[in-house]
């Protein structure tokens, strides 16, 4: 008796537990189908901006219904327009916008020009600085150079590095740029 007890305890615990790994992975996925669009169509709405460029960088979270905005942008007019699309999209219920703007500086101006020319003029780096949503970008403020993006390869990332660092009145450079599927840091 008290081993078909056992049995029968041991069976349910089976059957309750091949019940859960059954159903865990369709609970899964049900949350992840809505994320990745929701995700893609801020993502549409960021990188379509009309004067969003490569001395500008603008990223987001996602929490529920809840969208954050993050990122530094040289025109006051980015940002609000930001906040307006990711607005508008269906499933968003909240945009928390802590983007800022950068300071209007001539200083910073030609900090930034420089910092392009050198580093489109680096071993082919010119083609992350191309088209409409480039995958490099230059944030200057007050002297100090941060590259945002992602490159395709750890040489790339060093190179784009070593030009910045080369332009005159640069006071640090802050490399965050990511290789091509390599491990997030």
């Amino acid at each position: 008796m008290k081993n078909i007890r056992k049995l029968v305890s041991q069976f349910t615990i089976s059957a309750v537990a091949m019940l859960l790994l059954a159903v865990a992975p369709a609970v899964a996925s049900a949350q992840s189908v809505e994320n990745p669009q929701l995700q893609k169509k801020v993502r549409h709405e960021l990188v379509t901006l009309p004067y969003y460029g490569v001395f500008d960088n603008l990223a987001y979270s996602i929490n529920g219904g809840t969208v954050t905005l993050y990122g530094q942008v040289v025109r006051p007019t980015t940002r609000s327009d930001a906040e307006h699309r990711v607005k508008r999209i269906a499933g968003v219920s909240r945009v928390v916008n802590n983007i800022k703007v950068l300071p209007l500086s001539s200083f910073d101006d030609r900090i930034r020009f420089a910092t392009y020319r050198s580093i489109a003029r680096m071993g082919g780096l010119y083609r992350y600085l191309q088209g409409t949503n480039p995958s490099l970008h230059i944030v200057v403020n007050n002297g100090h150079v941060t590259l945002e993006g992602v490159v395709s390869g750890s040489g790339d990332r060093n190179l784009a590095y070593m030009a910045a660092n080369r332009v005159p009145g640069v006071f640090s450079v802050q490399n965050n740029l990511r290789v091509e599927g390599a491990e997030p840091r």
